[in-house]
């Protein structure tokens, strides 16, 4: 029987499952950092809440309660960016006796607590992994740099006297990433689910926030449709009305010529013909405006490698979606893929860019980075605002990075849908 196919599958498993591990090692590593603010944070509440056993903490509560929402809307920011998004609540109140009664307040207590030891100790493990890995199945070629004289390995399991016992800790240095590429998504999974649990709103704020959103992103969605309809009516006007009604004109001249002047008819048909040919290839734009047949055809890594293959700058496409998303998700992908791209070859002066796409549970996201001169800003026409407006009216994010000098990222999350 033939293992042809069974092989490259085993591959493709592996390579998926180190990529899962790598990406839980980084939301374990972001984690981190929230979690080390989260200490900070901690501390701050602790000093506070001992100060008002002498009356002064009253004087410090409102500042600490700040720090406290800014730690948790940090968290909030990081998960997400890696799944569904978490909606802050409203702002602190004012008196700390109303504070203390609000619901969010003391969940994020409950919350910086818990992510300031568990988080911190998953992260803190999360690098101690493949560091261990790295330097155990190292450890054959620098052991003896320390000298003739015997060495503890293995965490100091054991003492190394010979090559045997080096060979051995690199043996040991597997068993470690093999455990960091079985445990890291499980750890980086842990690490979150405190502030999922505890950081969204309540049920009933959320749902109101989600009420105002929704309205907003449906006003948002009709603006662009509306926009789109009138972007689509001026090129049919401007441009293939203006050629039709040129070639009507042509082969009626041709027709009047067609008895008195041969070659006149020819003329006049020949240049009818361009015109004709140039009012099809503005009407295939017109289509391929509305919805490209690329995604039809093919797939939208596929498309947007075309994409990428017209770019006057460098681009690279990095694409890993097990499935395709609903038609609409996948056109929205690929306008702002477009947009974007149109932007990096206008403005940027970027030497290259690189175009990734993945997808997390039940959400597409699209990352757009180049090396250019940086400064995009969403107020000067360039196009950003639209590709803000196409997202946001499917319930996606839109988040620009450009500081002065570059690199400038553009992030996209959509809900994949079905």
């Amino acid at each position: 029987m033939s293992t042809s196919g069974a092989e490259p599958a085993r591959r493709w498993d592996v390579a998926a499952r180190a990529r899962t591990a790598l990406d839980g090692l980084e939301h374990l590593v972001g984690g981190l950092g929230t979690a080390i603010l989260s200490v900070v944070a901690l501390f701050l509440v602790l000093v506070t809440a001992v100060a008002c056993l002498v009356g002064v903490g009253v004087v410090l509560a409102p500042t600490t309660l700040r720090v406290l929402r800014v730690v948790a809307d940090r968290e909030r920011a990081r998960l997400s960016r890696w799944g569904p998004e978490i909606l802050g609540p409203d702002p602190v109140p004012p008196r700390l006796r109303e504070a203390l009664r609000d619901a969010s307040v003391r969940r994020e207590l409950g919350w910086v607590a818990v992510h300031s030891t568990l988080g911190l100790f998953l992260g803190l493990a999360a690098l101690t992994l493949p560091l261990n890995a790295v330097r155990d199945l190292s450890y054959p070629l620098w052991w003896k740099l320390e000298g003739d004289v015997d060495t503890t390995a293995g965490l100091g399991l054991w003492v190394v006297h010979d090559w045997t016992g080096a060979f051995a800790t690199s043996l040991l240095g597997l068993l470690w990433l093999v455990v960091s590429l079985a445990v890291t998504p499980g750890m980086a999974r842990l690490q979150a689910w405190p502030g999922r649990r505890l950081l969204p709103p309540d049920r009933g704020a959320d749902l109101a926030l989600r009420v105002a959103e929704l309205t907003a992103t449906r006003a948002a969605a009709l603006d662009a449709h509306t926009a789109e309809l009138r972007r689509i009516e001026r090129a049919l006007h401007d441009g293939t009305q203006n050629r039709l009604v040129a070639v009507t004109v042509l082969l009626g001249a041709a027709r009047r010529a067609l008895t008195r002047d041969t070659a006149t008819a020819e003329a006049a048909l020949d240049r009818a013909q361009g015109a004709a040919e140039q009012a099809l290839a503005e009407l295939r734009a017109v289509v391929r405006g509305i919805l490209p047949p690329v995604l039809a055809d093919r797939s939208l890594s596929d498309a947007l490698s075309a994409l990428a293959a017209d770019c006057p700058v460098p681009c690279r496409v990095d694409a890993d979606l097990p499935e395709r998303c609903a038609a609409s998700v996948e056109a929205t992908a690929y306008f702002a893929v477009a947009e974007a791209l149109t932007n990096v070859a206008r403005h940027s002066g970027a030497r290259q860019a690189t175009v990734t796409l993945r997808r997390h549970d039940d959400r597409l996201r699209i990352e757009i980075t180049d090396d250019g001169r940086g400064g995009a800003d969403e107020g000067t026409g360039s196009g950003l605002a639209g590709i803000r407006r196409r997202v946001e009216a499917h319930d996606g994010t839109f988040v620009l990075t450009s500081p002065p000098g570059g690199p400038t990222a553009l992030v996209v999350s959509l809900p994949c849908g079905s």
